[in-house]
């Protein structure tokens, strides 16, 4: 506080140099207790740590991890990226990759950050950017504190600077330096993403070349016209193309009625089990009980039983299931209340379990007759071709000359297809994108208000004005001070971090897309923009200690730009100690608990309280779901943190802690991806475009800041020199884009094996000891997407999914044997060479794992020999 009353410096802005050990403390407090339990309990719970380790074949099977303690990691870390693919497939290994190249990155960047910019910080005064004999107010950060140098400090107008045009301190020709290393650490880091691009297309395009699978031999044709919107005719346009055979044709069709059926019935069957476990829950009337049990005579029957021969058990199985039945029988069946009447106000009880059965099975008579109707058809259909080269010929070619007709599209999974939005207008589904886009962009920018508010509170000067005594015994106890300084907003915005994205997520399900691999991509540019936005943007441009009056910062920038740069520059070296602390206890504090999966811990206990049925039951023991949307965006905003801090005075301490974050990041989901979690989403990689994309951003910003810092300390020069690099970065990204972006969207022609293929001889760029590799892949084993649409194709699966059988004990029924014989009358595809063969596709809503609900029944056995599973 300063003597004129107003909050300054880092009593308004954050925590300062001695709360950065405070949080240092707290962050390895927790990731330590968290990773101490997790290695406890991982032996334990290994239906919960292990539950993803299903493959048999010795080829493809994740080594068994030991037991012990810690002896774990060094297997993890043995696992190579061909098991990764094989294990875990390429949005995996895409996301794993990210993460290495970070941390090749960082080192070498830290690297010439502790050789060149340390030596320059020390031997240089670059704390004082005034000239000399005039002070620099504002308290000592932590990197000037490491580097015992006095804080380093930005005028607030650039009419103060250019009254100091020629500086007297000659020792600013250091400033150079900040120029040359924006330009060399600008050019590694494209040089890294460059490389890093050209290996994980090799590897797409090898991994998607050697296998076979229906969703490589088939697209998603749109903008169908009305006259030939039938199988039949499809099928004879397509081949008239002549690129191949149509081994099958999908016409989507408006099944909104048949959907809606089998939601309802799902909905039907849960009440109908509830009914089942709250009656088989009642304890027998303890008479009965005690008569069916009493010593004497169950010693006499069982010494008849033995004596009388074959004929006396037969009678006694039958007198048995006659007992049973007595008891059965002495339950109090469960009730439903029906309401009926005017404004349904008489109502009367009836047994539930007649009830639902009888309801379930009328309904079941709705489903069959539904399934025999012929729905309207749409524009929208999935054909599949007799070979991946047709396919992509299709898909990477323009079928017709009018505009949004015919248009053809890589086809998604068949189980990563949401089928009620193929058949939804595609005036409705652009609507429903443009209107959620609109509402996340404005919620994006107005979401810093409580931010500003939590921002405001959680400070020194803030609680002095509202509670003085509170903010007086702050002040008294250090620890306590720096706690709330330190920990309490960093941990606000990591709990923002944490919710917010359940939220995109759901929205991103409401924007109509076709496929969830395509939601999947969708919620990360969506949690990034956010981030990057709330936690960079508005923090940078405002200021902690300023969030409440960004309006006006914003309103004084648009008529003096100086505005603008100067909280720019400012704010960087103000907020270092705040995003320190963040990248700290993203890091070191939170990373184990995701290894631990604390929040599916947590939930379990509560989930477990209201799991009635035996499906309910399963469903606690499945695998938790992986969200790439979750996880991701986080990533890419310490990695943007890392560049823009790289040069600053204390470097070398943000980019140590980037490289501890990558790589515990590294090992935890790594762990998670291949032992512990699902995720049934196909995107085949495409996350890795928005990965560029996103560095790209960082990149701009780090060479906008550099130029605002080299300006404000009046290198015009330097600054001046930068200026070209923004240009070329923006350059570069175009390039990059038209150079890559088909060869991560589309398989290359080239990449196709066929049986034919010559092998290293036509092509000479690879390594021959690479292809007798990459070909005893190809013969040995089969990829992991070949694995899970092994006998699927493509249809809705409420035309052909057996209806299930209430789930009343622990095993699950069988699917009534009239269901798959319906289902081959009624697929509602054809077949190029006359055949048909049904297989029951998986289920997907958009809501759950589809790899988990394939066989609810084998969570049993995972439950009850969980110690042969690892």
């Amino acid at each position: 506080m300063d003597p004129d009353g107003e909050c300054k410096g880092e009593t308004a802005a954050g925590p300062g140099s001695k709360d950065i050990f405070v949080q240092l403390v707290i962050s390895l407090a927790l990731g330590i207790s968290a990773f101490v339990a997790f290695c406890i309990l991982r032996p334990r719970w290994k239906t919960l740590y292990a539950a993803r380790k299903r493959h048999s074949n010795p080829l493809i099977a994740l080594p068994a991890l030991p037991d012990s303690f810690f002896g774990w990691m060094p297997a993890l870390y043995r696992i190579t990226e061909e098991q990764v693919l094989a294990s875990a497939g390429l949005d995996a290994f895409v996301f794993l990759s990210f993460f290495k190249m970070s941390l090749r990155l960082f080192a070498t960047i830290l690297f010439f950050a502790l050789v060149v910019l340390w030596p320059i910080h020390n031997n240089f005064d670059t704390g004082k950017t005034t000239p000399p004999g005039r002070d620099s107010p504002g308290n000592e950060s932590f990197y000037t504190g490491l580097l015992q140098s006095p804080r380093l400090y930005f005028p607030t107008s650039l009419e103060q600077t250019l009254g100091n045009s020629e500086p007297e301190d000659k020792s600013w020709s250091y400033l150079w330096a900040y120029m040359v290393f924006t330009w060399f650490f600008s050019f590694l880091t494209m040089y890294f993403m460059n490389s890093e691009t050209i290996k994980v297309i090799k590897i797409r395009q090898d991994y998607l070349g050697t296998q076979s699978t229906i969703t490589d031999r088939t697209f998603r044709l749109t903008g169908i016209p009305e006259d030939i919107r039938s199988e039949e005719k499809i099928k004879d346009f397509v081949e008239n193309l002549e690129i191949g055979h149509v081994r099958s044709v999908t016409l989507c069709r408006n099944w909104s009625e048949i959907d809606a059926l089998m939601a309802q019935r799902q909905g039907l069957l849960r009440k109908l089990e509830e009914a089942w476990s709250a009656y088989l829950a009642q304890q027998p009337p303890a008479g009965l009980t005690s008569d069916l049990r009493e010593p004497g005579t169950a010693d006499d029957t069982m010494q008849e039983y033995a004596n009388d021969g074959d004929e006396s058990r037969e009678n006694g199985g039958l007198l048995a299931g006659s007992s049973l039945q007595n008891l059965m029988a002495e339950r109090a069946r469960p009730k439903v209340r029906l309401r009926f009447g005017f404004l349904n106000l008489r109502s009367r009880k009836i047994d539930a379990l007649d009830y639902y059965e009888e309801k379930l099975r009328r309904h079941d008579e709705k489903i069959r007759n539904s399934r025999k109707k012929e729905f309207p058809p749409t524009d929208t259909a999935f054909v599949t071709m007799d070979s991946i080269a047709a396919c992509q010929m299709a898909v990477q070619t323009t079928v017709d000359p009018r505009p949004g007709r015919l248009l053809t599209k890589p086809a998604p999974a068949p189980s990563d297809v949401i089928w009620k939005n193929t058949y939804a207008p595609r005036y409705k589904r652009q609507l429903q994108a443009w209107g959620v886009t609109i509402f996340i962009t404005f919620l994006s920018i107005l979401w810093f208000a409580p931010v500003a508010a939590l921002a405001q509170l959680l400070s020194i000067c803030t609680m002095q004005t509202i509670a003085p005594s509170f903010a007086e015994s702050l002040l008294r106890h250090d620890i306590t001070k720096a706690f709330v300084q330190t920990g309490l907003p960093t941990l606000v915005v990591s709990l923002l971090n944490v919710l917010v994205p359940y939220l995109y997520d759901y929205l991103s399900n409401t924007q109509g897309m076709v496929s969830q691999g395509e939601v999947e991509l969708s919620t990360i540019s969506k949690n990034f923009f956010f981030i990057f936005f709330n936690i960079f943007i508005v923090y940078t441009v405002a200021g902690s200690a300023a969030l409440s009056e960004f309006w006006s910062i914003i309103r004084d920038s648009l008529r003096d730009t100086r505005t603008i740069a100067s909280k720019l520059a400012g704010s960087i070296q103000d907020l270092n100690n705040f995003y320190l602390n963040f990248i700290m206890l993203q890091g070191l504090g939170l990373f184990p608990f995701k290894l631990l999966q604390f929040g599916s811990i947590s939930l379990y206990s509560i989930y477990r309280m209201g799991a009635k049925t035996p499906r309910d039951f399963a469903e606690l023991v499945q695998p938790s779901l992986f969200n790439y949307g979750f996880y991701l965006p986080t990533a890419l905003l310490v990695f943007i943190l890392c560049l823009v801090y790289s040069i600053l005075p204390g470097a070398h301490i943000v980019l140590f802690l980037g490289i501890c974050y990558f790589t515990l990041g590294y090992f935890v989901y790594k762990y998670q991806l291949l032992y512990s979690m699902d995720q049934p989403q196909h995107a085949t990689g495409g996350a890795w475009p928005i990965i560029c994309g996103r560095i790209i951003v960082g990149l701009v910003a780090f060479q906008v800041i550099m130029i605002a810092i080299l300006v404000l300390q009046t290198a015009f020069v330097a600054a001046g020199l930068v200026v070209p690099l923004v240009i070329l970065t923006f350059w570069y990204h175009f390039h990059s884009r038209r150079r890559f972006t088909p060869l991560t969207r589309f398989i290359a022609l080239r990449s196709i094996k066929r049986a034919t293929d010559p092998g290293s001889e036509s092509r000479p760029d690879q390594d021959p000891e690479q292809v007798q590799r990459q070909t005893r892949l190809t013969r040995r084993m089969s990829t992991i997407d070949e694995d899970r649409e092994k006998g699927m194709r493509f249809v809705n699966p409420s035309l052909v999914a057996p209806l299930e059988q209430p789930w009343i004990y622990q095993d699950p029924p069988p699917p009534p044997p009239e269901d798959w014989s319906a289902a081959e009358s009624n697929a509602g595809s054809t077949n190029g060479n006359g055949s048909s063969r049904v297989v029951t596709p998986l289920v997907n809503d958009g809501l759950g794992s589809v790899a988990s609900s394939f066989s609810l029944g084998d969570t049993h056995v995972w439950r009850d020999n969980g110690d042969g599973n690892v």
